[in-house]
């Protein structure tokens, strides 16, 4: 029928070939042609977003200069120095000036971003902010601080570009409540940071402002979604910054820097006024939270922020005060401990940290016990990656419409965007197959290697296509759901899917929960993805965030903080290194790290929902032994001083 109408379109009588070939050519040159425009007009806004963070960096250096122009005498090479703690005392008790910290930060700032790219953003309204902040009758807790603010995060007259084009343009008309607060608090918002194209990885890269780069170590990430952040704080260019986390995206880039980074528990801060590719997410929970250079500076930061301001301006937050008395405590505690999660094999250094915080806890009197996440194979790749998107990813994919993907994401969203015809019938070829390579890497290779390279997920085969078929999923429950049968139907919503994930992620929860009393634990202790992976590796290895995602799909509050340093001895045995599996993906696991001598490695503290004082209590006794262990004991093994002590362990 469809061809017969097209034929009554071509003229009456003899159809000449030429005029066909013509109409044919003319028609490909004018697609090309519109692809051609559409393209250039995308990389005239992503131009003019580059000249606008210039004109800003050169506006950094002016004012700089002038204040400095202007101040000869003031000798301010010691702030960036100073412990956030300490820095804080000395500008309410007026002994240094907020001119004199927030221009040398702006010039600290400029210098960092000079080198690894960073900044993204200057807020010039950071200058009445030092005006307003002087006019206050009452100085806040962070008075006069200067702090960092991750790309997405709303500031008034700025955009949050979360590296997408489609939302360049759209400049934000109130801040965000957290830099409410910040600044209520006499904090100094001053420059926004680098994230990678809709924070959907962990590296930092986008094609509006490229790639930034780790400033221990050029050849490595700075890790993501807040590498900006992380990379920015690691080079003395700010001295607290905020990110925000749904796979580990504070925790990731902490680790990758050597710093101390933590997650609250979902909603104990205000996440209003947060730009986001991934709408309507309940299954896996998302938070904003610190990134500092040790612990207390993140205490300060959370008692400065859980105050009436947080609470009057978004009423969702729970009215809980910051509980000193938690946070000052010396009781010992009963630490259940991991040094591997099971699904992706640690790296050695990793491992190592766990294993020498576990007996320095041991050593000061703490009860320390073995602990096993249970059923990790299911929280990664059903409750975490098909929760993340239950969708089929048609909301992260609505936001690269008009947009050219970036090269670290290209292969992840190609997979996203195969028809959904094509999913189906991949999901009828490999239903009969499915019994017999439940755990076959092989196999999951040879029938299915163009998405499984896409995303680095292995294990279960059945679990990892389900999540990359998606939508074909729907008519294969069996195949899809094999944990959770006859659930799943072909009449089924995503948004009946998202809500029954929720309630899987309540029941994990209560399981987890369950076990944790059992053996009467306070806290946890366990690995944080590292050390630093090398630049492009993030994106091939998105499974391997098993370790921060965890405590996503739990929402229990979490931290990072580096405790040791890569050695020679660990990056001999990483050699040897071949995972759980000896696949694909513990290759690159492998290639990943390696080269990281020198390099931060972290440990993860973890406590019960709401118990962020009681998990910072625990990052500080762990900075606490690991500092005396460096001051007694000297650099771990091979390592030399100066790399320690950049590291401020």
């Amino acid at each position: 029928m469809i061809r017969a109408d097209l034929w009554l379109l071509l003229p009456e009588g003899e159809v000449d070939p030429r005029a066909v070939a013509a109409l044919l050519c003319g028609s490909a040159a004018a697609v090309l042609a519109l692809r051609w425009v559409g393209q250039r007009r995308i990389q005239e806004k992503m131009e003019q977003a580059r000249r606008t963070r210039d004109l800003g960096l050169e506006r950094m250096e002016k004012v700089a200069q002038r204040f400095k122009q202007q101040n000869p005498r003031i000798q301010a090479g010691h702030i960036p120095s100073l412990p956030l703690v300490e820095l804080a005392e000395k500008l309410k008790e007026g002994s240094l000036s907020p001119e004199s910290v927030l221009y040398t930060y702006i010039d600290q700032a400029l210098e960092v971003t000079r080198e690894v790219n960073c900044v993204t953003d200057f807020m010039q309204g950071c200058e009445e902010q030092l005006r307003e902040v002087q006019r206050q009758k009452e100085r806040g807790l962070l008075y006069g601080v200067p702090v960092s603010i991750k790309d997405h995060i709303g500031c008034k007259g700025h955009v949050s570009t979360g590296g997408l084009v489609q939302f360049l343009g759209r400049v934000e008309e109130e801040d965000s409540v957290i830099v409410q607060v910040l600044k209520r608090q006499g904090a100094i918002p001053f420059v926004k940071t680098n994230v990678p194209q809709s924070m959907i990885n962990y590296d930092c890269s986008n094609l509006i402002f490229g790639q930034t780069v780790n400033p221990l170590n050029h050849k490595k990430s700075p890790g993501g979604s807040s590498g900006g952040e992380g990379a920015l704080i690691a080079g003395g260019g700010s001295i607290l910054g905020f990110g925000t986390d749904v796979a580990g995206s504070i925790r990731l880039p902490s680790s990758f820097c050597g710093l101390c980074g933590l997650k609250p528990t979902g909603f104990r801060l205000s996440i209003q006024g947060l730009a986001s590719p991934i709408a309507g997410m309940k299954s896996v929970t998302g938070m904003v939270g610190p990134m500092a250079r040790d612990v207390d500076s993140l205490a300060l930061c959370m008692k400065a922020l859980l105050c009436d301001d947080m609470f009057r301006l978004d009423p969702t937050v729970p009215p809980l005060p910051f509980d000193e008395e938690v946070y000052s405590s010396s009781a010992p505690l009963r630490i259940g401990y991991y040094d591997g999660d099971g699904y992706f094999q640690p790296s050695p250094s990793m491992r190592r940290a766990v294993q020498e915080t576990r007996k320095l806890l041991q050593e000061a009197g703490h009860t320390l016990i073995p602990f096993t996440p249970p059923r990790i194979d299911y929280v990664v790749d059903e409750l975490f990656t098909r929760g993340l998107f239950s969708d089929g990813a048609a909301n992260l994919l609505d936001k690269f419409k008009g947009d050219i993907v970036d090269p670290n994401l290209k292969s992840q969203i190609s997979s996203y965007r195969l028809p959904t015809l094509v999913k189906r019938i991949l999901a009828l070829i490999l239903k009969p197959v499915w019994k017999t390579v439940e755990q076959t890497d092989f196999v999951t290779q040879a029938c299915f290697g163009w998405a499984s390279a896409a995303f680095g997920f292995r294990g279960k085969l059945k679990q990892t296509s389900c999540f990359l078929l998606n939508d074909a999923a729907f008519d294969f429950p069996a195949l899809c759901d094999p944990l959770i049968p006859n659930v799943v139907s072909l009449q089924v919503s995503t948004n009946r899917q998202r809500s029954e994930r929720t309630v899987w992620s309540g029941a994990y929860r209560t399981e987890f929960i369950a076990k944790w009393r059992e053996l009467e634990l306070n806290v946890m202790l366990c690995p944080a993805l590292g050390p630093a992976f090398n630049k492009g590796y993030p994106g091939k290895l998105f499974a391997a965030s098993s370790y921060t995602n965890l405590y996503n799909v739990l929402n229990f509050p979490a931290g990072v903080l580096p405790v040791t340093v890569v050695t020679e001895a660990d990056e001999e045995e990483l050699k040897n290194y071949r995972g759980h599996y000896s696949d694909p993906w513990d290759k690159r696991l492998r290639e990943a790290v390696e080269g990281a001598m020198g390099l931060p490695v972290a440990v993860q503290c973890v406590a019960l929902p709401w118990q962020e004082e009681l998990c910072l209590r625990f990052m500080k006794e762990v900075e606490t032994l690991a500092r005396k262990r460096k001051r007694n004991v000297g650099p771990t093994d091979d390592d030399d001083d100066d790399d320690a002590d950049d590291l401020d362990l």
